[in-house]
């Protein structure tokens, strides 16, 4: 039973861990490295970028001060979990330079539907 129990607990873990974002702010390497296409290099590269000049103001920021992630590629990470502060507060949107979402600026979220797509 116990055996059943644990497997169980790994398996949620391992779920929870593929829908979660992973901010480059606060990840280590093995959580940079979990998001697909983010290798070793990549993930070396953003981490050493971001002990030497601090945290990434926004996914733009990002994208300027880490060679080899130019728009399409962080869209592509971003779309895998890849985020840019808290809970993958900063979009795509953000960082082409468009507004940020209303949850961002703290403006009144009215009630449609938002169909986001993976």
């Amino acid at each position: 039973m116990f055996k059943k129990l644990l497997v169980a607990a790994a398996m949620l873990a391992a779920f929870g861990q593929v829908f979660a974002a992973v901010d480059v702010n606060t990840a280590n390497e093995d959580a940079l490295r979990g998001v697909k296409g983010v290798g070793p290099a990549r993930a070396k590269a953003i981490l050493d970028e971001r002990n030497a000049h601090g945290p990434f103001k926004d996914a733009a920021d990002l994208s300027k001060r880490v060679k080899g992630l130019g728009g399409h590629t962080l869209e592509r990470l971003q779309g895998e979990g890849l985020a840019v502060g808290p809970a993958g507060a900063q979009t795509t949107a953000s960082a082409q330079g468009k507004s940020a979402p209303a949850e961002a600026t703290g403006a009144k979220k009215d009630n449609s539907t938002v169909v986001v797509k993976k």
